[in-house]
This record gives structure tokens, C-alpha cells and sequence, in this order.
């Protein structure tokens, strides 16, 4: 199903380095019509609902990934 537009995320692993500093539920934005369903639901850092639970972000190590686009997500963004 196609996703665009603000959406917000739930924090799995709050430890994550890359959301420090971030509010809870922050919203950024997402443009896609498909996601990653990792074999490994521990590497998941956060997710978002649409119209079901989704990984909006994963992490391992000194690698990340995301599903939004930060770019396009302003000031929470950079």
C-alpha cells in the first residue's frame, strides 16, 4: 500500500543512538510502497503503524536503517 506522509514512530530499542535527543512519538516523514520485515525482530528500533505495525527502523552495530526519510522530516530530521 502506498505511504506518504507524516507518520509517527514507537521507540523498540530506545537505547538507539541515532534517536537521542528525540521526543517520544516523533513524527517524520514516509514515502514508500513497500517495507523490510527483518528475520531478526531484534534489530528493529522503532516502527509505525500503517495501516499495521511496520519496521520504520532497524540497527546493528554501527549500522542503520530507516524507512522514513530524514531529509524530508525537518527540524527532528537533521
Amino acid at each position: 500500500v502506498p505511504h506518504m506522509g507524516w507518520n509517527t514512530l514507537k521507540f523498540t530499542r530506545p537505547d538507539c543512538p541515532l534517536f537521542a535527543g528525540l521526543p517520544p512519538d516523533p513524527a517524520f516523514y514516509f514515502v514508500h510502497s513497500y517495507y523490510a520485515s527483518p528475520a531478526d525482530p531484534g534489530c528493529v528500533a522503532a516502527t509505525a503503524d500503517y495501516p499495521r505495525p511496520f519496521a520504520a527502523a532497524v540497527w546493528r552495530d554501527n549500522v542503520y536503517a530507516t524507512q522514513f526519510h530524514p531529509e524530508k522530516s525537518q527540524r527532528l530530521g537533521v
